[in-house]
C-alpha cells in the first residue's frame, strides 16, 4: 500500500464519497503548485486517473487535442482507503444512474389509463368517526365541548376540524353563534 499524506488521505476519502468518484472539487486547503504536487503524486500511484470532463466539471489538464481532463479515483484509492476492494465504486455508479433516473420527470398517464389511489376513510372506532359522529348531531358541538369528551386541548380541536375534516376528508363543517353555548360546528349533509 502507498504511503499517504494527510492531504492525500483529505482529497481521497472527499472523492470517494462522491457517486462518481470526482477528485474535484478539492477539499484541501492546498492550491497552487502545493495542490498539482499532490495531484500528480496521486496520478503517479494510480489513486486517481485521467478521464475526459464533461462540459461544466472541474477539468485538470488539456489533452493534446486541447479536450479538458478532470481526475476520479480508482478502485486503488478505495482499497489504500480500507473501503474495500473498488466494490464501493461500482455501487456508487450504480447509485448515480439510480439517482439521475429518479430525478427524471415521471409520465404522464395515458389518456383512459387507470390509477389506483387509496380510499381516505374513517375507523369507525377512532376518536376522529366520534367527532365526525358529534358533529353530525342537530345540535352540534363546540370546542369545550369536544374537549371534555376527549381530552384534548382546544388548538388540537380546531386543528382537527380544520385540517382533518375539512382539507382531508373534505367535509362541510359550519359554525354559528349560539346563544348561551358560543360557537357551534355541525357537519352539514
Amino acid at each position: 500500500m502507498p504511503k499517504l499524506s494527510d492531504s492525500h488521505l483529505v482529497i481521497l476519502s472527499a472523492a470517494c464519497k462522491r457517486p462518481d468518484g470526482s477528485v474535484y472539487p478539492v477539499t484541501s486547503k492546498l492550491t497552487g503548485g502545493a495542490l498539482a504536487k499532490v495531484l500528480s503524486s496521486l496520478l503517479a500511484k494510480r489513486l486517481a486517473k485521467e478521464v475526459r470532463a464533461k462540459q461544466g466539471e472541474t477539468h485538470w489538464r488539456l489533452d493534446d487535442e486541447e479536450r479538458p481532463l478532470t481526475l476520479k479515483v480508482t478502485p486503488a484509492a478505495f482499497e489504500a482507503l480500507g473501503i474495500g476492494e473498488g466494490k464501493a465504486l461500482a455501487k456508487a455508479g450504480t447509485a448515480s444512474k439510480r439517482a439521475k433516473a429518479a430525478s427524471k420527470p415521471k409520465r404522464a398517464a395515458k389518456a383512459g389509463g387507470t390509477k389506483k389511489t387509496k380510499a381516505r376513510g374513517v375507523r369507525a372506532d377512532s376518536k376522529q368517526a366520534q367527532l365526525i359522529a358529534m358533529l353530525k348531531e342537530k345540535k352540534g358541538a363546540t370546542v369545550d365541548e369536544i374537549v371534555k369528551a376527549f381530552g384534548w386541548q382546544s388548538h388540537t380541536v380546531r386543528g382537527a376540524i380544520a385540517g382533518a375534516l375539512k382539507k382531508r376528508l373534505g367535509l362541510d363543517v359550519t359554525s354559528d353563534k349560539v346563544g348561551g353555548r358560543g360557537r357551534v360546528y355541525r357537519i352539514v349533509g
